[in-house]
């Protein structure tokens, strides 16, 4: 196994990496720093797109461009023009609430969640976008700050994570509805020493957690149990994503902690990408609107 870092802009707040199948193509945002990044991995350039607020999370559309979840709804980016389109909101989100992480279940939906920016209190929510709405449909709430949803190979399993609880939980999920139920614990965080941040999960089902302040990925297996611990060069990595040619490298964001105030390291913020974990993932899905 072998962590190397990727020369392309750090991040203040480096999280939702999404591995574009079609195009060979990694994108990522920073959350803090308000901007899409684009990495093509052959000929090493990068291209960045500003947008006009915080941004939680991102995915491909299938008509070309992205969706971004920004604080009081989900935008189209166009990447020609790089303009910024509202196209779905919630009354819900409001001075004390934003949208936060999200990504596309495999029917082209966006399932977003929404966080208490005071990270206080469960004021959040899990939303479910589906292609020509213009309302997000609330599927859960009693969420205080949402991250990690991604779904088990069989789409029978819903996985979400309150990083706030160090908790990340598992559902029941209706591919045909984007129902969730039975909301139950999966793994916790805690001794492992941070919050469950951004997470995927692999061909043969397993769960891989960023642990944001602990300075590692985690494993899970399907019954919750801990496989494998990778040790990262950062305290801070923000959250993971199968990609490559054979979807069998693992990148990595991270974040930096000056911008809670705390004195940062020279990797901090930086992008990483693991070789020979043997493991792969899956295709991730472009949202269908």
């Amino acid at each position: 196994m072998q962590i190397a870092k990727l020369e392309v802009p750090r991040c203040l707040v480096g999280e939702g990496p999404v591995w574009d199948v079609g195009s060979g193509l990694l994108f990522w945002i920073d959350i803090l720093g308000r901007k899409v990044h684009k990495l093509d991995p052959v000929t090493g350039l990068t291209r960045t797109w500003e947008v006009p607020g915080i941004i939680g999370s991102m995915a491909l559309r299938e008509s070309g461009g992205a969706i971004v979840a920004l604080a009081n709804g989900v935008y189209a980016l166009d990447f020609d023009s790089g303009a910024c389109t509202l196209i779905a909101s919630s009354p819900d989100l409001d001075d004390q609430v934003q949208l936060a992480d999200g990504k596309v279940d495999r029917r082209g939906r966006f399932i977003v969640g929404s966080s208490d920016r005071s990270m206080k209190d469960a004021r959040g929510k899990l939303y479910v976008l589906e292609p020509g709405a213009s309302q997000l449909r609330v599927i859960d709430e009693g969420i205080t700050l949402s991250n990690g949803p991604c779904w088990s190979p069989d789409n029978a399993t819903f996985y979400h994570a309150d990083s706030i609880r160090n908790e990340i939980y598992a559902y029941d999920y209706d591919i045909e509805t984007a129902a969730v139920s039975n909301r139950r614990p999966f793994a916790g965080t805690a001794e492992l020493g941070g919050i469950p941040d951004g997470a995927t999960v692999d061909t043969l089902g397993g769960v891989w957690s960023a642990i944001c302040e602990g300075g590692k990925l985690v494993r899970f297996l399907a019954d919750g149990s801990i496989d494998r611990i990778i040790d990262m060069p950062v305290r801070l990595p923000g959250s993971v994503m199968f990609g490559g040619a054979g979807l069998d490298r693992l990148f990595v964001p991270s974040l930096d902690p000056s911008f809670m105030g705390r004195a940062n390291d020279p990797l901090d913020g930086a992008t990483f990408v693991i070789d020979g974990l043997g493991f792969t993932g899956l295709p991730e899905p472009r949202f269908a609107g």
